[in-house]
C-alpha cells in the first residue's frame, strides 16, 4: 500500500533509539524527510546516518532537552528550516519511573511530567504554526496504556500519560478547522533498550527475582508476548500518512490486549 508519505516533512522526538528510532525509520522508508532529536549527540548522528543511507532520505537531528522551552521551540524551528516546513510531528520523547508510590520521590514524579506531558505541550505549541502551514498538518503523540489501564506500580507514568491523553483529544477539537488532525498511540510494554531497567525496577519494588518480574508483563498479555519497536512504528506510520488523517481525536491501544491485573495474579502466585 501506497501511504503516499513521499516528500512528507516528519518530526520525530526521541529519535536516537527504541520506538522513536523505528518511527524515523519507518517513516523514511516510506519517503518523508525526517527530523529527530534527543539528549545525546553521537547517538543521533549515528541513527541519523544509518537512515540516510538506507532510505535515501533528509535525515536531520539535533541535541535536545525537552524539558526546556527553548531547546524544545530551537529544535522545531531548526527542524522546519531544515525540511522546508512540518507536516507531522510525532511526540515520542518521555519516560516516567515505573514503582509504587512508597518508593516514588518528588523529583521523579516531577520528571515524569516534565518529560512525559510537558515536552510533549512545548513541542506542539511551537509546531503548530508550521503545522497551519501545511494545511493537512498531523500530530501523532506516543502515549502509553498506563493513562488508562491504572497500575499501581505505574501511578507516575500513568498520571502523566493521562494528560497527554486529555491534551490530544482536546487540541483535535481546536485545530479540526486548520485540517490539523491529533491521535494518540498507546503502547503496552515493548521490547526496547529500556525494557531490563524496567523488569529489574518491577523485581525490587514486587520483591520478586529478575525471571519472575521478566514474565510478569507476558503473562498479562494474551498474545503471550510485549511488543516489538517495528509493530508500533508500523502503525504510527500508517496513522502519519494521508489516509488516516480523518483518525482524529481517538486513542488506539497496541498492547496485545493487556490485562494489568493479571500481573498482580502472576505475582501472587
Amino acid at each position: 500500500m501506497d501511504l503516499n508519505l513521499e516528500g512528507k516533512k516528519a518530526v520525530v522526538t526521541g529519535g536516537s533509539a527504541g520506538i522513536g528510532k523505528a518511527i524515523a525509520y519507518a517513516l523514511a522508508r516510506e519517503g518523508a524527510d525526517v527530523a529527530i532529536c534527543g539528549r545525546k549527540i553521537g547517538p543521533l548522528e549515528e541513527v541519523a546516518n544509518e537512515i540516510a543511507l538506507q532510505t535515501n532520505r533528509k535525515i536531520f537531528f539535533a541535541s535536545a532537552d525537552l524539558t526546556k522551552t527553548e531547546d524544545a521551540n530551537t529544535f522545531i524551528k531548526s527542524s522546519a528550516n531544515e525540511l522546508g516546513g512540518i507536516d507531522i510531528l510525532v511526540n515520542n520523547a518521555g519516560s516516567a519511573a515505573g514503582g509504587v508510590i512508597e518508593h516514588l520521590s518528588d523529583e521523579e514524579w516531577e520528571a515524569a511530567l516534565q518529560l512525559k506531558f510537558f515536552g510533549y505541550v512545548r513541542c506542539t505549541r511551537s509546531a503548530i504554526p508550521y503545522l497551519k502551514e501545511s494545511g493537512t498538518g498531523r500530530v501523532v503523540n506516543l502515549i502509553g496504556n498506563d493513562g488508562i489501564k491504572e497500575s499501581y506500580w505505574e501511578v507516575a507514568p500513568g498520571a502523566a500519560n493521562a494528560a497527554g491523553q486529555n491534551l490530544t483529544i482536546a487540541l483535535s477539537g481546536q485545530y479540526g478547522s486548520d485540517n490539523i488532525s491529533f491521535c494518540a498511540v498507546n503502547p503496552g510494554p515493548v521490547r526496547t533498550e529500556r525494557w531490563s531497567g524496567l523488569v529489574n525496577a518491577m523485581a525490587r519494588d514486587m520483591n520478586i527475582s529478575h525471571d519472575e518480574a521478566d514474565q510478569l508483563a507476558p503473562r498479562s498479555i494474551p498474545l503471550g508476548r510485549i511488543a516489538e519497536t517495528h509493530e508500533v512504528a508500523d502503525l504510527v506510520t500508517y496513522l502519519c500518512s494521508p489516509k488516516a488523517h480523518f483518525v482524529n481525536g481517538t486513542m488506539i491501544e497496541i498492547d496485545g490486549g493487556q490485562q494489568k491485573a493479571l500481573m498482580d495474579k502472576a505475582r501472587d502466585r
